[in-house]
């Protein structure tokens, strides 16, 4: 935290100390010394009295920060207006039903966020904001280097969510009764934001081989001419799919040579396990980058899903300003002041956090694999190439989904998203999130077992 400045001939004294210590009117802390920097500036440059806190968005990391995370802690988040624990009575009819639904996790966010945030509350001014140099500066640094992706700081427009952004470029890069394609199975509400914007909606059927989805070749070059906008799920959700190279460049060709725009939302881009690599589909070649807007957001990454940020990346200048001229007929303009310190902290402070998640998510999908197959191996689960979603085919259960949901909800109280809400294809399957810690997971998967069994 910068602390206060002071001219001095012609330069300013800078007092900096960590948000850790004292404050006037913070109690309990105990003050540090604080370190004095030089700053050379114009003498007609505004400066504040030395006495008064300046916040700076970029937290000092703390020793040990880096190091020691506790993903087995478990947070009690009933009560706190979390759709994932206080709302399954209302969705699901049932009290004290586990839930492992809807994709968020029961994980506290990377310190460095959690104390820009505190930071900015300790502010205590919460007016209009404008998006920061630095923020841009931070993603684009992020996508250099977590996917070798350099991109020009002006493609970036901020939204304040994925869904909103889609929906933005929807309306933006189409007219009512175009064509849209999309890949079924799917998270829904692609599906939704194509009929709500009344284009035509047409679903190209995966198919499912024995470790993960495909794309039906021969399925979509009869659906691709004519439309006009194909959306990419990338990473696939629900299937953790992560698209490889090859694929990516056959669609790309087939889009481009049918002149169809493609929306890639590659929100889970950063949940990939190793030794998988996510590939950005715009970072193939600039014909495809200019034929393409990717939608990508902070909050999937490091569970910031309350802030409401995300980033639409658009390298074409005409696509991007008609972008913006929906959002703007939306009333949308600026992200909120958490939204930007906090989205700014997680992508300069938090790889660390991110790494160890992984390797802890990993371990979720592990252990949700071997009791599954040791307990229950009616079900098969398709491991995820990303994203600590898990994907799981019931259809040898021989149940209806009203048969499925009725022993789940009723039998072992547990909350799952049941696969026909990701289309036909995914009837018969659940997806069960493992984003939460070890004695959660164990719990839930006892729960599946007695309802299954």
């Amino acid at each position: 935290m910068i602390y206060g400045l002071k001219h001095v001939n012609r330069f300013y004294l800078v007092r900096v100390i960590s948000v850790a210590e004292r404050i006037p009117g913070a109690n309990g802390l105990k003050k540090q010394p604080v370190q004095l920097l030089s700053v050379h500036a114009p003498p007609s440059t505004f400066f504040l009295d030395w006495d008064i806190p300046i916040i700076s968005h970029r937290p000092e990391k703390k020793k040990g920060e880096d190091t020691m995370f506790s993903f087995d802690q478990v947070i009690d988040r009933r009560g706190t207006q979390s759709v994932k624990w206080d709302d399954v009575e209302r969705l699901f009819g049932h009290k004290d039903v586990w839930p492992m639904w809807v994709a968020d996790m029961d994980f506290p966010a990377p310190k460095a966020v959690q104390e820009a945030l505190q930071a900015r509350i300790e502010h205590g001014i919460f007016g209009y904001t404008v998006i920061p140099d630095s923020l841009k500066e931070a993603v684009g640094e992020w996508l250099k280097r977590r996917h070798e992706w350099e991109i020009d700081p002006a493609w970036l427009v901020f939204a304040h969510g994925v869904v909103p952004a889609v929906a933005a470029a929807i309306e933006a890069f189409s007219e009512p009764g175009d064509r849209v394609v999309v890949f079924s199975p799917v998270y829904r509400p692609l599906f939704d934001l194509v009929r709500r914007h009344d284009r035509t909606l047409v679903l190209s059927p995966l198919r499912l081989t024995e470790d993960n989805y495909v794309i039906d070749w021969d399925d979509l070059e009869r659906k691709l001419p004519g439309a006009k906008l194909l959306i990419l799920c990338h990473p696939h959700n629900p299937g953790g799919k992560v698209w490889t190279k090859e694929e990516l460049e056959r669609l790309g060709e087939l889009c481009f040579n049918h002149g169809v725009f493609v929306l890639s939302d590659e929100i889970h881009a950063d949940l990939t396990f190793p030794p998988y690599r996510h590939i950005p589909f715009a970072s193939l070649h600039p014909e495809l980058a200019a034929q393409s807007a990717t939608f990508r957001a902070p909050t999937k990454t490091f569970n910031l899903a309350g802030l409401q940020a995300a980033e639409a990346i658009i390298p074409d200048e005409s696509r991007r300003r008609a972008f913006r001229r929906v959002q703007q007929r939306q009333g949308f303009f600026t992200l909120n002041a958490f939204a930007i310190a906090g989205a700014e902290a997680a992508y300069r402070h938090g790889e660390a956090w991110l790494d160890a998640l992984l390797a802890y998510l990993q371990q979720n999908i592990d252990t949700t694999i071997a009791h599954l197959a040791a307990e229950l191996p009616i079900l098969r689960p398709i491991r995820p190439q990303a994203t600590y979603l898990v994907w799981i085919d019931g259809r040898g259960l021989g149940l209806s989904e009203a048969e499925l949901k009725k022993q789940l909800l009723e039998k072992g109280k547990i909350a799952v998203e049941f696969g026909s809400k990701f289309g036909a294809e995914g009837s018969g399957f659940l997806r069960l999130n493992v984003a939460c810690p070890r004695s959660t997971l164990e719990e839930g998967l006892r729960r599946l077992v007695l309802a299954l069994r």
